[in-house]
């Protein structure tokens, strides 16, 4: 299969994930930043090999087929930026990149072994489930955006939204890690910014911020 066969497949899996029922080709296309009818191209191929159904007026749906698939990269693209991070010591804002070349050119016996020697994993360095290869995912966490906790909530950051390298390396600039423990001072009316508690810091983060970093409140 195709490099960028099996970048749409993960594509439509995480969309799926996050986007329950039909994935609209506009969301494709602004994700992998494509252009609507080079998409739309590629979605009739993928028809056409029975890895997607169209659900006219809705979008796209993987298959059986495709489902499987799709899994599947997701699972090597998670466990690469584990051990990108976890073994070779890359910033968890550095890992995509590298995880996206190595999962096309690995076999499943390169992932299972890599999967083994990192003791079966449940998550990536951005806190994402990892699927293990009979396709069962770790339990969900009952997690919450930060932006919906109240002040003096005391907080466990459990995953970080890896939509951009930037954000991340942002994230790190503030000490912000998984499993890092986090207390809402403040909560500021005018704008919704959040002041938050790092240890011995304080740090003002904006509501998008604040957004993207999903926590479980302490005793959970």
């Amino acid at each position: 299969m195709k490099p960028v066969t099996e970048n749409y497949l993960k594509l439509i899996f995480n969309l799926q994930q996050n986007h329950p029922g039909a994935v609209k080709p506009l969301l494709i296309s602004k994700s992998l930043e494509v252009t609507p009818p080079a998409v739309s191209e590629m979605l009739k191929k993928l028809a056409d090999e029975h890895y997607i159904e169209y659900i006219p007026y809705h979008g796209v749906k993987l298959t059986k087929k495709g489902l499987i698939q799709g899994q599947n990269m997701v699972r090597r693209h998670r466990l690469w930026e584990l051990y990108l991070h976890k073994i070779l010591g890359f910033p968890w804002d550095k890992v995509h990149q590298e995880a996206e070349l190595l999962e096309h050119a690995s076999s499943d016996d390169v992932i299972n072994k890599l999967e083994e020697v990192m003791g079966f994993p449940e998550y990536d360095p951005h806190g994402d489930p990892i699927p293990s290869k009979e396709g069962i995912f770790p339990k969900a966490l009952a997690s919450l955006p930060l932006s919906k906790c109240k002040v003096n909530d005391s907080l466990k950051v459990v995953r970080v939204s890896d939509f951009d390298n930037e954000f991340l390396h942002y994230i790190d600039t503030l000490g912000i890690q998984l499993q890092q423990h986090l207390v809402v001072e403040d909560i500021r009316s005018f704008d919704h910014s959040f002041l938050i508690s790092i240890g011995s810091r304080k740090e003002t983060i904006s509501e998008f911020t604040a957004q993207h970093i999903f926590v479980i409140r302490e005793g959970n």
